[in-house]
This record gives structure tokens, C-alpha cells and sequence, in this order.
């Protein structure tokens, strides 16, 4: 059966969703800057596995509603949306498998509610301990002034950035942070001196075997409508998001869990490599880690034979 769009009232919102397949249920978070389209590879692949695949366009992004208030955009919120599609499709357990933003959400859905969601799969970005300062205060107290969570601060900066040409923008992005950009020149997550976050990004004059101009098109063209600013809301509640979760301070995530990863992925090269190596202790219920040798940070696109076949592994055993 062929996957199919439709819209889904749930949490307050109208969220856009690819849906396949029939079985128990697993929902797809997408990360910034994607779509659900950037699981173009994984829904066919799931749903012939025999499972209810369903991937939204999450809140602020492609089809999805966008509402204007910045802290409509905090984790709550978001975990509110998976819970509600969960719901809405009638799983009483269904498995949220998350890459980049949606990893940090899939992450929080097993940490809040490890009574409703029976496993989670988390792609480029480790579950990370709530640490005992917000994290841009901790940024300012270490010195720090030009990583680019603090760049993405400021309403309507990065979104004229990236909205001058959103074409060139996802160019630049999927092709830097991928694992077929040249060493040392990957996306750079500090910007240069009164540089934005595209400053150290390339844009390639070949589009790497694993993107097409066709995708390139489509998901500008969902950026065109929709504009950046609901993904970079997500970056705007990081420090609220530290003060929501305070109930949950030093809970590790004890369901089923899978991690997926590409070891050219600058997060788990960089600032996440500590959160990467804490793991097993901080996530008891981890059932292995997947790093793909060469692989870069948009995984489940670059390598979707691979994250499929460890995926569709993960869910038979469980």
C-alpha cells in the first residue's frame, strides 16, 4: 500500500502526516531543518515489515500548523503532539523513533511517558541527563557566545537567512553535515565572527548519490510556504524545556531503546560525544548502539538500507 497524506487534528493543532501500512503502531519524528519526508526511505520499508507507519510533519514545519506563540514550541507541547497521535490512531503502545530534534523528543517521550510508548529509537542525537544548569545559561557562564543554539535566539535573524534562498540553504546544510563533506570543512556548529550559521557550509557543485535536485525542490518548496520560524522555536525553549523537566531530573529512559548514529556525525564527534559515552549507564533499557562507519548526520537519508535494516531488527526483537 502506497503511503498516503492526510491531515490529523490532535493537541489543539492540525498536523500533516504520511501514513502506511497496517500492525502496530510506530510514529517518525523528524529533526530541523526536515519533514516527514525526510523518511521518504524508512515508511515503505516499515510498513512491508508489517507496522502502522506514521510520520507528521512535526508542529512549525512543512504542511503542519505553526502557531505563533514562541513557547508553543516547548517540549511539553511536542510530546503532547506524539501522545495525542498515538491516541488518535488507537495504539495503546506504539514505538517513536526520532532523528536530530525529533531524537531529543523521542527521548522525552520515553522519559515522561515509559507507560504509553513501548520503545524508542533515537537517530544522531543521544539522550542527554538533565544537567544542573540551563543549558544557554551554562553556555554564557563557560565563555561561550557564538555556538549556534545562541544565534538561533534572536526572532527573525536566522529565519532571513535562511529564507533568502531556501534552495541554497538545504543544499548547504544536508550536503555540510553529511558524512560525503570533506573533512574539516562539516557543518560548523560555532559561527564565525558576525557570520551566520551558513558562514562554514558549502554548497556542493555535485549533490551527493543519496540526494536528489527533486528532493532539494520539494522540501524548499515546503520551506518557501512555511518559512524557518517554526523550527528555530524549537531552539527558542531550551532553556524552558530545562525548567519543565525539573520533575524528571536523574530518571534514565528504562524502556526498549535502539541509537543509530553516523561516525561522521559532528554531534557525536563534538559536543555530544560525553552524552554518547554516558549511555549505557544514563539509558538502562539500551539495546545497542548503531554507528554507521562514514556516515554523517542526516542517517536515515544517507544510509537508509542500513538504519532500515537496524530498525526493523530492533522492532522484531521486542
Amino acid at each position: 500500500m502506497s503511503p498516503t497524506r492526510r491531515d490529523v487534528q490532535v493537541n489543539g493543532i492540525r498536523l500533516n502526516v504520511v501514513e502506511a501500512g497496517d500492525g502496530p503502531l510506530v510514529i517518525l519524528a523528524h529533526g530541523w531543518p526536515e519533514l516527514a519526508y525526510s523518511w521518504r526511505h524508512q515508511v515503505p520499508a516499515l510498513a512491508a515489515a508489517g507496522y502502522k507507519v506514521v510520520a507528521p510533519d512535526m508542529r512549525g514545519y512543512g504542511r503542519s500548523d505553526a502557531p505563533a506563540e514562541i513557547d508553543a514550541f516547548n517540549i511539553m507541547q511536542l510530546v503532547g503532539d506524539i501522545v495525542a497521535l498515538a491516541a488518535h490512531y488507537g495504539d495503546a503502545h506504539p514505538v517513536i523513533v526520532g532523528h536530530d530534534w525529533g531524537a531529543a523528543i523521542a527521548w522525552q517521550c520515553a522519559q515522561l511517558r515509559p507507560d504509553l510508548f513501548r520503545a524508542v529509537v533515537a537517530m544522531s542525537v543521544p539522550f542527554r541527563a538533565r544537567g544542573p544548569m540551563a543549558p544557554l545559561q551554562a553556555l554564557k557562564l563557560a565563555g561561550v557566545e557564538n555556538f549556534y543554539w545562541q544565534y538561533f535566539q534572536t526572532p527573525g535573524v536566522a529565519e532571513a537567512e535562511f529564507e533568502a534562498d531556501p534552495a541554497a540553504t538545504m543544499r548547504k546544510v544536508l550536503f555540510s553535515g553529511s558524512g560525503d563533506a570533506p573533512p574539516r570543512d562539516s557543518m560548523g556548529l560555532s559561527l564565525p565572527p558576525g557570520g551566520g550559521f551558513l558562514a562554514h557550509s558549502i554548497d556542493p557543485e555535485t549533490l551527493p548519490a543519496w540526494l536528489t535536485a527533486d528532493d532539494i525542490d520539494f522540501m524548499a518548496d515546503r520551506f518557501r510556504s512555511s518559512g524557518f520560524r517554526g523550527g528555530l522555536n524549537y531552539y527558542r525553549n531550551i532553556d524552558r524545556n530545562w525548567d519543565l523537566t525539573a520533575p524528571w531530573a536523574g530518571a534514565g529512559i528504562t524502556i526498549p531503546a535502539l541509537f543509530i548514529a553516523g561516525t561522521r556525525d559532528v554531534v557525536i564527534t563534538g559536543f555530544g560525544k560525553a552524552a554518547l559515552d554516558a549511555m549505557p549507564a544514563s539509558v538502562p533499557g539500551l539495546r545497542g548502539q548503531v554507528l554507521i562507519e562514514g556516515a554523517g548526520h542526516w542517517i536515515q537519508q544517507e544510509r537508509p538500507t542500513e538504519v532500515n535494516a537496524a530498525l526493523i531488527s530492533f522492532l522484531a526483537g521486542l
